[in-house]
């Protein structure tokens, strides 16, 4: 019989990685809904920024940690920024599978770039300063660096939606996502409100990239790469649109998740890995319950 006191520490862990899949969403959801990309290199660019931070701490005697750290957020963003302005661009008449190949390309790119770069099969990774700190809660301990994933996350959301309703960028991001082609011809600066979403964007790949190599125990590269996958889970149950329903569908992934992962639950533990996919197709099936479809000039639903 499942005792509970063993499920609580896997809640945790859910949490945390619910936070993450939560900020990796709203950077995915944002960037589609202000340019139409649905940027597939997410999860590569926070791990090149993530190895860098790795070579910095470990590699070099001048450099002191906390700029490794910084390091990490602003390599991703300049990463992030040079697709947004130099390659997407060249994307933006293609359809949108057209425009998300682009970023997979460049996934691709930086993939192979970091295991020429870090060849060495040795185990590599870094704790954050919030990583070595523990607390316990109910005999399950708890490091600051889950805590601060859940409340960083809470601040990205809940300061994304006001950032969207209070200022000019903001509201010009909604217009341009409501219509593109009204909002130009109204005189809002697209290039510009394209350029800073990226920008966004980029800056969530550093913070996410830093903190999964800190919840992971190690740094991953092609785990945290694909990382991206399961992050879109969330994003689908939210419609691709609204980012609360996104927010709370990613941590209720990270829990169910974790939960699975409790040894005393059997086989259904052999296949936690695909909780974020069988959330997303649940949602759409529903989704797609009430869609009309039209066969020989009659409407079927």
């Amino acid at each position: 019989m499942l005792n509970t006191s063993q499920l609580f520490p896997f809640l945790i862990s859910g949490l945390a990685f619910g936070a993450v899949y939560a900020m990796s969403g709203t950077g995915l959801l944002v960037l589609y809904r202000t340019t139409g990309v649905l940027n597939f290199a997410f999860g590569a660019i926070g791990a090149m920024g993530a190895n860098i931070t790795w070579h910095l701490i470990e590699k070099t005697e001048w450099c002191p940690d906390w700029l490794a750290y910084v390091a990490c957020v602003v390599v991703s963003a300049a990463l992030t920024l040079l697709y947004g302005v130099v390659f997407a661009p060249r994307f933006a008449n293609r359809d949108p599978l057209g425009k998300m190949l682009g970023t997979l390309a460049f996934a691709l790119i930086l993939l192979g770039l970091m295991f020429n770069l870090w060849r060495s099969q040795d185990a590599r990774g870094f704790r954050l300063p919030t990583g070595t700190r523990r607390f316990e809660i109910f005999d399950a301990r708890v490091t600051w660096t889950q805590v601060v994933a859940v409340l960083f996350a809470l601040l990205v959301v809940g300061g994304v939606t006001i950032f969207l309703r209070a200022t000019k960028i903001g509201t010009a991001m909604r217009a341009i996502a409501n219509d593109r082609e009204i909002s130009s011809l109204l005189g809002v600066p697209v290039r510009r409100v394209e350029t800073a979403a990226w920008l966004g964007s980029g800056v969530l790949c550093g913070i996410v990239g830093l903190l999964l190599v800190d919840l992971f125990g190690s740094l991953d590269m092609v785990l945290m790469t694909w990382f991206v996958i399961p992050s879109l889970a969330p994003v689908l149950i939210g419609q691709m649109r609204y980012l609360w329903v996104t927010f709370f569908a990613a941590f209720v992934i990270g829990v169910v998740e974790a939960e699975l992962n409790a040894s005393n639950w059997g086989w259904p533990s052999q296949y936690r890995k695909t909780t974020a996919y069988v959330f997303a197709v649940g949602a759409l099936l529903w989704f797609a319950r009430k869609r009309t479809i039209m066969i020989s000039g009659r409407a079927t639903r």
